[in-house]
């Protein structure tokens, strides 16, 4: 029963899945519970970049795309910004 998943488009359940492991990022770091996070090998990293951004800037936090050499996609790092950056409109 752990392969069921309640969605059988698989790339809808896995964008969902990613999706869901960026805001949970982006809380963390914006909570103040990590300094930075990466989420490494996601198959809509890229597609994921734009809500992200939308996400952190409302968080106060920012989020850095990681490119590697094999043109994969992108991961995700969520980091904080420094006290000065916070405070600018």
């Amino acid at each position: 029963m752990d392969d069921v998943r309640p969605d059988r488009d698989e790339a809808a359940w896995t964008l969902r899945h990613e999706y869901g492991m960026v805001r949970s990022a982006i809380e963390m770091v914006a909570s103040g519970g990590a300094p930075r996070i990466s989420l490494s090998g996601l198959q809509f990293g890229e597609e994921l970049l734009g809500p992200a951004r939308d996400m952190a800037r409302r968080a106060g936090v920012r989020v850095v795309p990681l490119y590697g050499a094999d043109d994969a996609g992108a991961d995700i790092r969520v980091e904080r910004l420094d006290d000065e950056r916070r405070d600018a409109p």
